[in-house]
């Protein structure tokens, strides 16, 4: 069958593997798109230091179920569309002793320490599918990303007495604005792209800011009545944008941490003290974070096309990258489709 390899820097191409072969407690399924993430990305340009090469990538799958073991619950069908877990868990760490598998220190996600499902027919466990025949293929494939987002929102415990700044707007701080604007807070979007910021008032945003036109620090004071949002997402990964969110956060506030920054960040750490705030990572997601961002999208309120900002064939995938990497501000997501 029909994979997509990553080699080395640049260096992406079409492979032929065996397809696989359905074993005791697994559901096989037929890949029909699979999202590009900025992990891919940076796979693909050299820089993501977590992967391990060469590499299937692909973690954000929309599939439809094309057999079951015969151990398997009667839940999951022939037929069914459906996305995939992408994480392991080895149950034994800290974190997986903690009730938060998400986080395990042990975790292989697809595309990244393991192949992915750039590729035409993948094999799980059971417990890895999650299927719903109201959500098509297409649209299973966003389902990641954004319950990255929804997760997010979770580790800060957003209520609806809340102000909430999202810095970044991409897939998965729109998912943050959604899951934030759900629970009845008020949030402030923040970015350098307009497109995206237009997206983002559709999805719940309250107020938005272009940190390339407006200045951020007079903005949040008026919004805010001069006291800084109770809760900020971190969704970039850049120095400037971890101190926007420390320098901003209102006293006794909460910080919440899901882009990596490429590189050492400066901090007045007087603000940790002074403000005695809460600085929280979140990594991955969690099922009930997949379940609620399925809810969201039976709803049929998410202009789900203006999010995709692309579709390609395996093999336009370099052309795709290429593109993408060319123009890192305009893109939302990239979809592979295999069908």
């Amino acid at each position: 069958m029909k994979a997509l390899r990553i080699y080395a820097e640049r260096d992406i191409c079409i492979d032929n593997i065996k397809k696989p072969v359905l074993s005791t407690g697994e559901v096989l399924v037929r890949i029909e798109y699979v999202g590009f993430c900025g992990s891919d990305l940076n796979t693909y340009l050299g820089k993501n230091p977590m992967v391990k090469l060469p590499v299937i990538p692909g973690h954000e799958i929309g599939a439809v179920i094309v057999d079951v073991a015969e151990d398997v619950p009667q839940t999951l069908r022939q037929g069914m569309t459906c996305t995939i877990n992408p994480y392991t868990s080895c149950g034994q760490c800290t974190s997986c002793r903690n009730g938060r598998p998400n986080s395990c220190q042990f975790n292989q996600t697809f595309g990244v320490q393991r192949d992915g499902a750039m590729c035409e027919y993948k094999a799980v466990p059971w417990q890895k599918i999650i299927a719903d025949n109201s959500i098509t293929s297409r649209d299973f494939a966003l389902v990641e990303p954004m319950s990255v987002g929804f997760h997010a929102v979770s580790r800060a415990q957003v209520t609806d007495i809340d102000t909430v700044m999202v810095i970044g707007c991409g897939m998965i701080g729109l998912g943050a604005i959604v899951r934030a604007s759900h629970r009845g807070a008020k949030v402030i979007a923040i970015d350098i792209d307009d497109v995206k910021l237009d997206i983002a008032g559709k999805l719940g945003a309250t107020y938005t800011i272009n940190s390339q036109k407006e200045d951020i620090n007079d903005n949040i004071r008026l919004i805010t009545n001069e006291a800084g949002p109770d809760v900020v997402i971190e969704a970039v990964g850049s120095p400037e944008t971890y101190q926007m969110a420390i320098n901003n956060v209102a006293f006794t506030g909460r910080v919440v941490c899901i882009g990596y920054a490429k590189s050492e960040t400066a901090f007045e750490t007087k603000y940790f003290v002074m403000k005695e705030m809460d600085i929280r990572g979140s990594r991955n997601a969690m099922p009930e974070d997949f379940r609620a961002v399925i809810e969201y999208f039976k709803r049929g309120n998410c202009p789900v096309n203006e999010l995709i900002s692309g579709i390609y064939s395996p093999e336009e995938a370099k052309i795709s990258l290429d593109s993408w990497a060319a123009n890192p501000g305009r893109i939302f997501r990239i979809l592979i489709k295999f069908a």
